[in-house]
């Protein structure tokens, strides 16, 4: 697993602290795992598509 650095603005950190504290995750880390899992699942189909046709064009 590679690790990255992320910038959050103070309320959004604030929320996720308040995520854990009411154990909704275990840690701020698997909040922010949890959150991109969720975009991926959400746009990487687009974004494959419109990788394809974009490579059909050339």
């Amino acid at each position: 697993m590679k690790r990255i650095t992320l910038r959050l603005p103070d309320q959004q950190i604030e929320m996720l602290e308040s995520m854990v504290e009411a154990g909704e995750f275990p840690t701020v880390s698997e909040a922010v795992r949890d959150a991109v899992r969720q975009l991926i699942e959400k746009r990487a189909a687009r974004v494959l598509r419109e990788s394809d046709q974009v490579s059909f064009k050339v």
